[in-house]
């Protein structure tokens, strides 16, 4: 059993510097993400390259930069209130251990940690799906998805 809660604190706190990372770069130089995040709504990259394709649903595209500061604030928002969870979920798996939190209270948090990671990048998938960023943006639809499948691994894992 420990051996079991030690594994999950570490792939839990895996999780949690990662996305650490990807907050600290957000709110420190929120341009480098919030560039790519605008192109994303506008389809510019969809427009220059298959504008075809485009005008068929270039009536989704979002150009009001006030909605997309505002999409890209929510999601910075969400992902540092996911770190915290993580981190919280870490140190109670690990207080676990030493028997000074209960099991069940370790795992329900840190599951909750997970499924929030979990949700930010399924999230990106859906929404950049509805802006075909599938076209354009390969790279960061693959991050996405690889970002969802290690949540959801780290899902699993907790709830054995």
């Amino acid at each position: 059993m420990d051996m079991t809660l030690l594994a999950q604190a570490i792939s839990l706190a895996l999780l949690a510097a990662w996305l650490t990372t990807g907050v600290r770069d957000n709110i420190l130089h929120p341009s480098v993400n919030e560039t790519y995040t605008a192109q994303v709504f506008t389809m510019e990259r969809m427009a220059a390259e298959y504008p075809d394709e485009f005008a068929r649903v270039s009536h989704r595209a979002v150009h009001s930069r006030k909605l997309q500061k505002l999409a890209f604030g929510t999601v910075v928002v969400f992902e540092v209130l996911a770190t915290l969870v993580l981190w919280a979920g870490v140190i109670l798996l690990f207080m676990s251990i030493f028997g000074s939190a209960t099991v069940s209270t370790a795992r329900s948090v840190a599951l909750f940690g997970a499924l929030m990671f979990t949700t930010i990048w399924a999230m990106f998938t859906i929404v950049g799906n509805h802006f075909s960023y599938w076209f354009c943006h390969e790279g960061a639809q693959n991050t996405h998805f690889q970002m969802t499948l290690w949540g959801l691994g780290n899902m699993i894992f907790l709830s054995l």
